[in-house]
Parts: structure tokens; sequence; C-alpha cells
């Protein structure tokens, strides 16, 4: 290897080049893939196969979702509790 040139042989008539493109192409794409990947863990960048300009969609589902199961669990306990307060009031005289 020449570290000057950069060339690690000598070209020869009887050696066949190859063609890298087509694995730079995959190379390229399989990049792709990677990124949206790692895009796909934070809700404020876009995905590869989303339309444009839903870059916070998964933020704002989150948002409303774990807004609907607070106010389920919030309403539920507040019902629990009052149904206990009903019934201590109720067994106020028994007791």
């Amino acid at each position: 290897m020449d570290p000057e040139t950069g060339t690690i042989t000598q070209e020869r008539k009887d050696s066949i080049q190859y063609s890298m493109e087509s694995v730079f192409e995959r190379v390229d794409k399989l990049d792709a893939i990677a990124d949206d990947l790692v895009n796909s863990l934070s809700p404020s960048k876009p995905l590869l196969n989303s339309w444009p300009g839903r870059e916070n969609t998964s933020y704002m589902a989150g948002f409303y979702g774990n807004t609907f199961y607070g106010v389920v669990i919030g309403l539920a306990f507040s019902g629990l509790l009052a149904l206990v307060i009903y019934i201590a009031s109720l067994m106020k005289g028994v007791v």
C-alpha cells in the first residue's frame, strides 16, 4: 500500500473492477432507515413515511391519551371516595 497515493495494489489487466454504486445506494437506504429508527424515539422529529407537518403527532397523542386516562382514573378515585364517605355516614349511628 502506498500511503501517499492511497493505492493498495497495482492495476492489472487480468483483474476485474466492480461498480460499488448499487452497494452505496443500499447503504444509503439503510442509513435513512437507521436515522428514522432513531428519530422514532423523539416525539418532535419527522418520521420517514409520514406526511409533512406531522412532527409533533406522537407528542400530542401522548398528551391527549394521558389526559384522558388521568381524568378517568381521577373520576374513579373520586367516586370511590364519595362511596366510602356515604357508607361511613350511613354507619355513623350503627357503630
